[in-house]
């Protein structure tokens, strides 16, 4: 991981140069302690901004942030390990940190892997997988076997009716974020940012807030592209601090039914081309890797329609979902991505976002929930822009469904269900109030933000709990 401290954050010289290089190799060589003690050092310069001076600090509790999502040892993966291999030894661990199945740091001279590195060898390593099947039998999970009947029938409900919004949901949806005890001082205000669902999107209505634990709130506007509420509470001594709503949302399956005949040139002139097929580094780069992916993915092809179709199709077939590390912690999720071969929802979407951009395909961010009948969680997936059209959402993640009909296979190129809750129309965007300190999760926003005057509070301070009615 290399850190993002480059040497105009200060006056242009070479000494400034050779200085953050240094504390960047020293990351690199895994010399966390080093590193954070350089880190210090720059802190102390009397030229640094106020702005400076805030990314130094983060840049610094970035290396504990990676060290919390690094924390296991080769004993923990083993045990895990051997109930699928009961010879496994660290022979095994290293054929598989080689052929990347296995993430790990050095991190001041000892070898740590990701926390959850034992579970995902046996998602992204096809013969684990296979083992695992073996022993375990073929998983198909809930999310799986609800969208295996709710697809067909949103789509013979739109052949029937001519309607493009079909199989209404109204989800009431309870949130909760719970500070543990003691994490704040007794007395102290913690302010709080709650994910908001998102108003404008003809699949997502009726946004009511029935109850909320404290009588002083703000909802941000609806301009905000990453939508809170935000509330404050003052903390009691050996108690734990909750932050809780309830909800009442009504969703749709939304179906576009595309015809790629019916598709229109872009105005490539217009504002809304320029900005969503540009580069919004670092996130979204046109890299060398991604140029060659893109010739591998795309061929010859020039119909729009089908550029979409053939990325959206090759990440579901070659990019299997596994958990992932903190965004935070990640320089960019795009290269990530093409670099481990694998990648949670957000990963897949960026990833397909950049590769549409590159080819001239508008392409944006959009995530909230996934509130699927046993499948509650968080979730992240794309729109991309069809003159004729208008923005269309396409899930990467979801990718091909296990269902023969081809209008129900490639649902989610195009389509997408009554339980995809919008939170985000952006990434990485400023929230409402400001937030004093650095973001927890810096991309994305669902779980919520804490702060207190003492600085942000990390995701290993406080939970969140998601529970859903339908109607």
């Amino acid at each position: 991981m290399k850190i993002l401290i480059m040497s105009y954050l200060f006056t242009a010289s070479i000494f400034a140069q050779n200085f953050f290089q240094n504390i960047n190799k020293e990351i690199e060589a895994g010399n966390f302690s080093l590193a954070s003690s350089m880190l210090d050092e720059a802190l102390k310069r009397n030229n640094i901004s106020s702005e400076e001076y805030f990314e130094l600090n983060f840049q610094k509790e970035r290396l504990e942030r990676i060290k919390l999502d690094f924390s296991k040892t080769a004993d923990d993966i083993l045990e895990y390990v051997r109930k699928y291999y009961p010879d496994a030894d660290e022979n095994d661990l290293k054929k598989w940190e080689e052929d990347g199945s296995l993430e790990y740091k050095i991190i001041d001279g000892k070898k740590f892997y990701f926390n959850r590195a034992h579970t995902n060898l046996f998602r992204v390593n096809k013969e684990a997988k296979k083992q695992k099947e073996k022993v375990d039998g073929i998983y198909v999970s809930p999310r799986e076997k609800y969208l295996s009947e709710f697809i067909p029938q949103a789509v013979n409900e739109f052949k029937e009716t001519g309607s493009n919004l079909v199989k209404k949901v109204v989800h009431k949806i309870r949130y909760t974020v719970t500070l543990e005890p003691n994490a704040v001082p007794d007395g102290e205000i913690v302010r709080c940012w709650l994910p908001y669902p998102r108003e404008g999107h003809n699949r997502q209505k009726d946004i009511k807030l029935i109850s909320i634990n404290d009588d002083k709130y703000i909802i941000a506007d609806n301009e905000n592209l990453q939508r809170t509420i935000y509330l404050e509470k003052t903390t009691k001594k050996d108690e734990p601090t909750k932050f809780e709503m309830v909800l009442e949302v009504t969703n749709y399956a939304e179906i576009f039914n595309l015809d790629k005949n019916k598709i229109l040139p872009y105005n490539k002139e217009s504002e809304l081309y320029k900005i969503y097929t540009s580069e919004r580094k670092p996130h979204i780069a046109f890299t060398d890797k991604i140029k060659s992916l893109s010739e591998k993915i795309v061929g010859e092809e020039k119909e729009p329609y089908e550029i979409a179709k053939k990325i959206f199709e090759w990440i579901s077939v070659n990019i299997p979902w596994a958990g992932a590390r903190e965004y935070s912690t990640i320089e960019s999720l795009s290269g990530y991505c093409i670099e481990k071969g694998y990648g949670d929802c957000g990963i897949k979407s960026l990833l397909f976002i950049t590769l549409c951009r590159y080819n001239g395909i508008p392409a944006k961010w959009q995530s909230g929930f996934m509130l699927h009948p046993g499948s509650v969680n968080l979730h992240d997936w794309t729109e991309i822009y069809f003159e004729g059209y208008g923005w269309v959402p396409v899930d990467p993640d979801y990718g091909l469904q296990n269902l023969e009909n081809e209008d129900e296979k490639y649902f989610f190129f195009g389509n997408i269900d009554a339980h995809h809750l919008i939170v985000n129309d952006d990434y990485s965007m400023p929230l409402f109030p400001t937030k004093i300190f650095p973001r927890s999760e810096t991309v994305d926003f669902q779980r919520g933000e804490l702060e207190w005057r003492g600085g942000n509070l990390y995701f290993d301070k406080w939970d969140y709990d998601i529970e859903v009615e339908y109607n």
